[in-house]
């Protein structure tokens, strides 16, 4: 594709952003979902507008953004923050992550799903999507203790995912191969990824917010980001997590900044914007209609799980009982992080894998369209979102 077309492509869709936060807030449709939409309407499931060579941009955008958002969601993790809200954050991913487990896993096995099968679609279920979450959070400026318990729980909620996820992968392994494979293979991740937030984030810490007192500069934020997204494809770790432990490195030992990531909020829109309309333009619909019974139940019973898990994880971290009863409606948003988990899924169980990714994409496109709009129509529901978001300020957990 000659670079003209794809320089006008993406300044068109750069632009498209304005637009869909003025339908926004006309509609009171989160952004990410019209964005998603937005994809869908110019794709190839859609009018085909795009050029076919725009998909060569997709995997540098995709990472690149999401490891803002991983760094961002990093910074919600400041020991101040985490006195007030961190047991509850605990609570409730753990038990979300469990009741979601249980839920797909058991649901789907009692249906007549294999039960290695079932597992794995239970693994891939645990994922959510951090960047629509904050996305949406940003965008209505909400705040209170149902929004920071979100934030943090959709930050650590991937690390669990992760983890349990290999442990599925390594049982399923037994039946054909090695049995601890995949649990080896995930434990390595999460260390790795720890080990490279902690060689970026310490000097970072230190180094940064110091040419311009107190505040890093563009220049210092984005060579941060890319230096974790660099180091995690180049040894093969999750970019999520590297993202996410340098940015709680950063804001907690960089003393002197004043506004640690106020750069990273500054340059993340137009990739954002770029990754959510990729994303929907990547939809298949043919692969939604494949899904059929079984997909429908695994919508079902995800939600279940997220109603249940944040119920339970909410009454014992110390939300009100309204809160703790809609908390997990505000965590159902799934993207990348679970269409990863099915690839790697269908290399460990080729049996299956057919299945699974198509699965995965029908009930993702669900979960990204409609779980935005249960996350800030939960957030409405309990008074966190301003009544003139104007004047109100995103929410600060370092504050």
């Amino acid at each position: 594709m000659d670079i003209a077309v794809q320089f006008i492509t993406i300044a068109v869709l750069v632009a498209s952003g304005l637009a869909v936060d003025k339908v926004g807030r006309v509609t009171r449709l989160p952004r990410i979902t019209l964005l998603v939409i937005l994809g869908v309407l110019v794709g190839p499931s859609g009018l085909a507008l795009l050029p076919a060579d725009i998909n060569a941009w997709r995997e540098a955008i995709s990472i690149l953004a999401l490891t803002m958002i991983a760094f961002l969601l990093g910074g919600e993790f400041s020991w101040k923050g985490l006195r007030a809200y961190g047991q509850c954050i605990l609570k409730v991913s753990f038990f979300v992550v469990a009741a979601s487990l249980i839920s797909i896993a058991g649901g789907l096995a009692l249906l007549g799903v294999p039960v290695a099968l079932a597992l794995l679609l239970a693994g891939v279920g645990l994922a959510t999507d951090p960047a629509a979450t904050r996305d949406v959070v940003v965008e209505s400026h909400a705040d209170g203790p149902v929004t920071k318990t979100v934030l943090g729980v959709v930050a650590v909620d991937d690390a669990w995912a992760v983890i349990v996820f290999s442990v599925i992968l390594g049982f399923v392994a037994a039946t054909e191969a090695s049995p601890g494979d995949g649990l080896v293979a995930g434990i390595t991740d999460v260390l790795m990824a720890i080990g490279i937030g902690l060689v970026i984030g310490v000097p970072a810490a230190y180094f940064s917010g110091r040419i311009r007192d107190g505040e890093p500069t563009l220049l210092e934020a984005i060579s941060i980001v890319m230096l974790c997204a660099g180091l995690a494809l180049l040894l093969d770790v999750s970019f999520l997590l590297t993202g996410m432990v340098t940015g709680a490195i950063v804001v907690n030992l960089a003393r002197h900044h004043e506004y640690s990531f106020h750069e990273i909020e500054h340059i993340s829109a137009p990739f954002l914007i770029l990754f959510f309309v990729l994303a929907g333009a990547a939809i298949d619909f043919g692969s939604i209609a494949d899904a059929g019974l079984i997909g429908l139940a695994f919508i079902g019973l995800r939600l279940i799980g997220r109603f249940a898990g944040g119920w339970i994880g909410g009454a014992l971290g110390g939300l009100k009982k309204r809160q703790s009863m809609w908390v997990g409606m505000a965590l159902t948003p799934q993207a990348g992080v679970a269409l990863g988990m099915a690839l790697a899924a269908g290399h460990a169980a080729p049996d299956y894998a057919e299945e699974l990714m198509t699965l995965t994409v029908a009930t993702v496109v669900f979960f990204e369209i409609a779980g935005p709009v249960l996350t800030r129509s939960v957030l409405g529901l309990l008074g966190e979102i301003p009544a003139s978001s104007k004047k109100a300020k995103p929410p600060d957990m370092k504050a």
